[in-house]
């Protein structure tokens, strides 16, 4: 009896990326690309008019990212799998895409051996990590509560959230460079991220949105 195939979306903004992904489930038995998006809207419509069984979602794209791609996805479509596959192996970003219903993190550069059997294991449910990020997770689950706290937006860097909890505050770009010793230029890099991030058009909608979650009090 014949393999089911396993029906994959790949997001990632770089073409290289996404080509390569391609040529290697291609090289395997099972599995077929259905669809490719370079962005987290245009994930959301792929997995919306293909149905795939898995989507290997990037982090950092441009627009709206794969976080909230992944968020997207999950809450319409619970029965299409999310394995995120990024470079980015930080405590933020890996427990961010663990929230927004990613059953699955690998970082870029696994081998042929461990994306496959990644994207088996999430199609039949089981959640899995490349090895770093395995011990990682299990450390914070390790913790007592009191020592996990939960922070606002948890999709935002440390850095970005300190930038909002200062935009919320009132402050300009110059006073934020100026208070956290960053370039102007790297504070409006920070907000645009942030505004991608938080899927919002301006800074008074992610200063409502950061005043809701409590920032800006401090300051």
């Amino acid at each position: 009896m014949a393999e089911p195939v396993i029906r994959v979306v790949l997001a990632d903004d770089h073409p290289v990326v996404r080509g390569g992904l391609r040529a290697l489930l291609e090289s395997l038995p099972a599995f077929e690309v259905v669809g490719e998006a370079v962005d987290g809207d245009a994930a959301v419509r792929e997995a919306q008019l293909t149905r795939p069984d898995v989507v290997l979602m990037d982090v950092q794209m441009p627009g709206v990212d794969g976080l909230e791609a992944t968020r997207r996805i999950r809450t319409a479509m619970p029965d299409v799998a999310v394995l995120v596959l990024t470079m980015f192996d930080d405590d933020d970003t890996v427990f961010a895409a663990m929230k927004a219903g990613a059953q699955g993190y690998l970082l870029k550069g696994a081998e042929q051996v461990e994306i496959d059997r990644a994207i088996r294991a999430v199609v039949a449910g089981e959640a899995i990590f490349g090895p770093g990020v395995a011990a990682r997770v299990l450390q914070h689950f390790a913790e007592p509560p009191a020592a996990r706290e939960e922070v606002p937006f948890p999709q935002l860097t440390d850095r970005e959230r300190e930038v909002l909890d200062l935009v919320a505050a009132g402050r300009r770009n110059a006073a934020i460079a100026e208070e956290l010793f960053l370039s102007p230029k790297t504070v409006a890099n920070h907000i645009s991220s942030i505004f991608a991030k938080l899927a919002v058009a301006d800074r008074s909608a992610a200063i409502v949105r950061a005043r809701d979650e409590g920032l800006g009090r401090s300051s």
